[in-house]
């Protein structure tokens, strides 16, 4: 199940770049877009609940958390992210927000007390270097100037934002709560925040869209957030947060796959390295040695 549903992730949000660079292409202001996004999932979910008849109540306590979440991870963090691209590579903002493995098992330390496995800093070396190694031209090619030094910060604000939401997912299972309700009325919060900033900047609610932005918008509503967060937050509940964002890193190799075939992406060696050291941190994470017949035998003892 564990690996059924980290692969229905990572294939998932690999894929959303794709329809969030055709959201951008089309003209849509970074609030507007990601107001569509959750309203729309917000919406789907509610009546995926409704008809199966699973609502939770709340308490008041919880709303105030859910709106917390929505202010991380379904509202000010996309906006962060979405706004950063416009100083910054998309390469650079892969290997930046690949700290969410840092980030997350850093949190789960100091706000549960979980404590940190000893593969996970061998595990998440290899993993950032990857990223770095495979987005190399990007990080090699960028100059830093008062511009480059906002999209970084923003992309850090976005992607520590992130790391709180998964946090927030994390106090809400604790707590027994449902991952749909808890999820749809985060994102039915983030919505209404992205609406009110939106109307503060007098954005255009329904700005002249092409059919692939629609789809794309369709898209990131649908799979990357009802079926994406869902399936995210379950594994996080799981098998915890700092094993759940590793996810993350794999995230720019389903895009990279995708541009191969699509668009000619041309693979050099300081990609395929970033690749293996990936996937080299990601067998270290998941993959379980065999213990020795003599710490085998000294247990039985």
């Amino acid at each position: 199940m564990n690996a059924l549903l980290y692969a229905l992730v990572v294939v998932i949000w690999g894929t959303t770049w794709i329809a969030i660079s055709l959201q951008q292409q089309s003209g849509i202001s970074a609030n507007v877009a990601v107001f569509w996004r959750f309203f729309i999932s917000a919406i789907v979910l509610f009546a995926f609940i409704a008809f199966w008849r699973k609502l939770q109540k709340l308490t008041v306590k919880d709303h105030l958390f859910c709106m917390l979440q929505a202010c991380c991870i379904f509202g000010f963090n996309f906006v962060c992210l979405y706004y950063a691209v416009q100083y910054v590579s998309s390469g650079l903002e892969a290997v930046i927000f690949s700290m969410a493995v840092i980030f997350n098992t850093l949190n789960a330390k100091l706000f549960f007390a979980q404590q940190i496995p000893s593969r996970f800093y061998p595990a998440a070396l290899l993993g950032v270097l990857g990223i770095v190694a495979l987005f190399w031209q990007d990080v090699i090619g960028t100059t830093l100037n008062s511009q480059t030094l906002l999209g970084i910060s923003l992309c850090m604000i976005g992607t520590y934002g992130f790391s709180l939401g998964n946090m927030i997912s994390t106090r809400h299972q604790k707590n027994g709560l449902d991952i749909f309700t808890t999820n749809a009325y985060g994102m039915f919060y983030g919505a209404f925040l992205m609406a009110l900033i939106s109307c503060v900047q007098q954005d255009d609610f329904f700005p002249t869209m092409p059919l692939s932005a629609i789809s794309a918008l369709i898209y990131l509503a649908i799979f990357g957030s009802v079926i994406g967060f869902t399936a995210y937050f379950y594994l996080v509940g799981r098998i915890g947060s700092g094993k759940a964002a590793y996810s993350t890193l794999l995230f720019p190799l389903v895009a990279l796959v995708i541009s191969t075939v699509w668009e000619s992406y041309q693979w050099h060696w300081n990609a395929m390295i970033g690749v293996v050291l990936i996937l080299c941190g990601n067998a270290i994470f998941f993959v379980k040695m065999p213990q020795s017949k003599s710490i085998q035998l000294s247990k039985q003892s």
